[in-house]
């Protein structure tokens, strides 16, 4: 056994202070006491703020070989999402699987500097540069689980089916490695993936489509309905404007308008972007109990909008954060980014009635829901000691004390305030 005595420890109702933790061998906590144990034992302390560790819902980890490599705009020129893509199936091409994996491990690593100790890893990197499936269907899935393992992260590996270039388009070269022909195709890749990740301790299964303009619609309802009963859903929607039109002259209907009438939408359902909502959608979403994914590192270099936060939250939404392409790692600066692009648009600094608690805590609950966990209390008796802590000794830290500690750490802090990240009672960073 092990103790841990924490300074501060955050709980959903806030802070506790000299907290008491006793774990296990493998790191799960087996007690929590505010008392210090009744007989003499080594304790180590730690003089911080103990956050649960973050959970990355979304990345695509091949695409930390080109962050910040996409910035040169040639004069004259028209630079959007679009022609970001012809980049991003730059590096996806280049790529073997010694590369992913190390590219893979270093994007981790990051990851976990910054406070995460678990991904949603968005698989569609599955074959060979010719587009030839490998002889181990899931070879890339296993060298993202091995570049967790490396790296010390926990993962939940969503392959997701891509299986055409666009609406009713037939897939581009470029996107070769990405296909899957058929539903029966995808199934054989997930049945493979599945038994891959059954031999990782730290891994867990998700599985998806990549896009409505990936998936044939009747496939998509297919890969729902016929996939697994119990593991999360993941899938991107109404990312950018001209998806949205291409949708509306595809299926008469836009992205969002479309799952909420064709999928059983419930908190499986892990949907990324979702920045382009009529006032209809942003409400029957919320409603739904569907989980949005917000990536605004991403989701501001690429120009792809504002998710509408302030008006989806007031209609009981849920969400989740994720770095996607990973221009932004930093956990903090993304949810403040959310805040601060309400505030943009409202003029009003009160998004909502106590910001760092509700951005905080709606994060955390929904991405363990993408994650595979339904754990829902932080720090819970027989659960893994996952956190990352920050520093009391901070200035803007030290300053702030309990009553205004969450909100100082989540608008002032970065990474240089990060003592270090637990993941199963283990000092990863």
């Amino acid at each position: 056994m092990k103790y841990f005595q924490f300074k501060y420890l955050l709980q959903q109702e806030g802070w506790l202070q000299n907290v008491y933790l006793k774990i296990d061998e493998q790191g799960i906590i087996q007690s929590l006491s505010t008392a210090p144990p009744d007989y003499a034992v080594s304790i180590e302390y730690i003089n911080g703020f103990a956050l649960p560790g973050f959970q990355n819902a979304h990345s695509h980890a091949f695409q930390f070989g080109m962050a910040g490599m996409a910035e040169k705009h040639e004069p004259g020129t028209n630079d959007d999402f679009w022609s970001w893509r012809e980049a991003m199936y730059e590096c996806a091409l280049s790529m073997n699987p010694d590369e992913m994996e190390q590219v893979a491990t270093a994007c981790y690593k990051q990851m976990l500097r910054k406070g995460y100790t678990h991904v949603a890893e968005f698989h569609y990197l599955h074959h060979d540069k010719n587009g030839k499936p490998y002889a181990n269907l899931a070879e890339m899935g296993e060298r993202l689980l091995a570049a967790a393992v490396n790296a010390g992260i926990k993962i939940t590996l969503v392959p997701v089916f891509y299986q055409q270039g666009g609406f009713g388009k037939d897939p581009q070269p470029r996107q070769r490695r990405f296909i899957s022909q058929t539903i029966d195709d995808y199934f054989q890749l997930l049945d493979d993936t599945a038994h891959a990740v059954s031999n990782c301790a730290t891994a867990k299964l998700g599985f998806g489509v990549h896009s409505l303009r990936a998936v044939k619609p009747e496939d998509v309802m297919r890969t729902f309905e016929q996939g697994p009963k119990d593991i999360p859903f993941h899938l991107h929607a109404a990312e950018q404007l001209k998806e949205v039109d291409d949708c509306i002259a595809s299926l008469n209907k836009r992205p969002i308008e479309w799952l909420l009438e064709n999928l059983p939408l419930n908190d499986r359902f892990h949907i990324v972007h979702c920045t382009h909502m009529n006032d209809r959608e942003v409400h029957d979403l919320a409603k739904s109990g569907a989980n949005a994914v917000l990536c605004p590192g991403t989701e501001g270099n690429l120009g792809d909008g504002i998710f509408r936060l302030t008006d989806f939250y007031k209609h009981g939404g849920s969400w989740s954060i994720g770095t996607d392409s990973h221009i932004s790692l930093n956990p903090l600066e993304d949810l403040r980014w959310l805040d601060y692009a309400q505030r943009f648009t409202t003029h009003r600094r009160n998004t909502f009635d106590d910001g760092a608690s509700v951005l905080i805590n709606k994060t955390l609950i929904a991405g363990r829901k993408a994650m595979g966990n339904q754990v829902q209390t932080y720090f819970e008796v027989a659960q893994p000691l996952d956190a990352v802590v920050y520093n009391e000794q901070a200035p803007l830290l030290k300053q702030a004390g309990t009553q205004h500690g969450l909100s100082a750490l989540l608008y002032t802090a970065d990474s240089s305030a990060i003592l270090g990240t637990l993941v199963d009672g283990r000092w990863i960073v």
